[in-house]
């Protein structure tokens, strides 16, 4: 019966680690957060502040969209001093990067305005001192 159990448990936390599908869509389906993934593909790695500047909206709003997609296991931080950076999740299943892979190469349009505002900022690591210091 105990054996029995912690299988159950090990069952329920590995569902509970993997993200559906209908939650993976409805998060890309927000424009904010669709955009924050693709500027991952692209960027690799990019801060708050650096988001802010390339999609033209507050922090707290930023963070809020943010909070959602690491809730969902599709990004991952690195805290470098107070700043924090983000990224793709490593762990994201393979159909999920494909997904994203072919959004980002298949629609440079959607997020043409906000490449630019980025390549406005400069590279890293010029950028970084221009908008995180």
């Amino acid at each position: 019966m105990k054996n029995h159990m912690y299988v159950c448990l090990i069952r329920v936390i590995y569902f509970m680690s993997k993200i559906l599908p209908v939650q993976f869509f409805k998060d890309l389906a927000d424009d904010t957060r669709l955009k924050i993934i693709l500027l991952l593909q692209l960027e690799n790695e990019l801060c708050v502040c650096e988001l802010t500047v390339a999609l033209g909206l507050s922090q707290p709003k930023i963070s809020r969209h943010i909070a959602q997609l690491k809730s969902h296991q599709l990004l991952s931080e690195r805290k470098v001093g107070r700043w924090t950076f983000y990224r793709l999740a490593d762990v994201l299943p393979h159909w999920q990067r494909e997904v994203i892979g072919l959004s980002c190469t298949n629609n440079q349009e959607y997020i043409e305005q906000c490449i630019s505002c980025l390549n406005a900022m400069g590279n890293r690591p010029n950028r970084q001192q221009e908008c995180c210091e």
